[in-house]
């Protein structure tokens, strides 16, 4: 049975090579230690802190542009009235988390002109900040490095409304893209306009992939026989790309049924040379024991000793 399942997945990612291609991932090492950053200072902000406020963070001068906020919840309040507006964000009700704490706080993020840095799309181009929402435990303003609750929007999505935008390229179609706290990075359709939606935390901007520049006319010069003589480097297309990746996983699922035919046949060699051992152990053990002789009564054939190992002895030899 899970032979099976194994092979249903492997060919689905055959059939479907874009499903593989959604699951790309970045590496986000600064960016997490970014993140530990921002709690810090958002926290810092909370001076006589009122529930359901936000507070603006103030962030070092060596990260001017970042703009930060932080809004202390009760779990109750936030899962049953949600919070109409925080910041670029419209939050509905039904938010739950996997661990119950009293209150949470719900950190905001602006990474302004920092987006690009930090958060690097090859291939694409931020048409907006990267914003982000996390929330962290309430128990202690004082604390650094929380780790992050892991909440989820159980009814109506999280709405994130973007409101400084660069115009799109025309030809193009902007793409909201979501990017977790592990690195990996899923794109969507807007819902409208520059409006996209989530059902979980992490960071979120609105991208559109980059536009190559058409290559210009090549440059002669006398006496080289028509010779470029700046030649341009060729650049892989996206359909050359994506067949590329098509064949990676067509060999990952050729790799994937030998490996498990392997298995196979060495469960089936193991399953024979055990029936052969125990065959073996069954006649040497034949051969051991001591055979019987058969005597043959009418049409049947019985065990029959083959001498008498107490002769009878009759009463009248007692007799002297």
């Amino acid at each position: 049975m899970h032979v099976i399942l194994l092979l249903w997945c492997l060919f689905s990612l055959l059939l479907n090579p874009t499903m593989a291609q959604s699951a790309t991932g970045i590496s986000i090492g600064p960016a997490r230690a970014l993140d530990m950053m921002i709690q810090d200072y958002a926290y810092r902000a909370f001076i006589l802190p009122r529930t359901g406020v936000p507070y603006d963070g103030t962030m070092p001068s060596n990260l001017t542009g970042i703009q930060i906020s932080a809004m202390r919840l009760r779990t109750g309040s936030l899962r049953f009235r949600g919070i109409q507006s925080y910041k670029e964000f419209q939050i509905p009700k039904g938010i739950m988390e996997d661990s119950y704490v009293e209150r949470l706080i719900l950190v905001y993020q602006n990474l302004g002109n920092w987006s690009t840095k930090y958060y690097p799309l090859p291939g694409y181009t931020h048409l907006t900040p990267v914003l982000g929402l996390l929330a962290y435990d309430a128990a202690n303003l004082s604390a650094m490095n929380l780790p992050e609750l892991k909440i989820k929007a159980t009814g109506n999505p999280i709405l994130i409304h973007f409101g400084d935008t660069k115009p799109v390229p025309a030809g193009s179609s902007p793409k909201c893209v979501w990017i977790n706290l592990n690195g990996w990075v899923n794109f969507s359709r807007p819902i409208s306009g520059n409006t996209c939606s989530t059902v979980d935390q992490g960071h979120f901007s609105m991208v559109v992939e980059s536009v190559s520049p058409a290559p210009g006319p090549a440059s002669t010069s006398e006496g080289d026989g028509g010779a470029s003589a700046n030649p341009r480097p060729v650049i892989m297309g996206k359909s050359e790309g994506n067949k590329r990746k098509v064949w990676i996983i067509v060999g990952s699922v050729v790799g994937g049924i030998a490996l498990l035919v392997l298995f196979a046949s060495l469960i089936l060699w193991a399953q024979k040379f055990n029936q052969r051992q125990k065959m073996q152990q069954m006649e040497r053990a034949a051969e051991v024991g001591e055979a019987l002789h058969l005597a043959s009564i009418g049409n049947v054939k019985t065990p029959a000793a083959m001498v008498t190992r107490t002769r009878p002895v009759l009463e009248t030899e007692y007799v002297t």
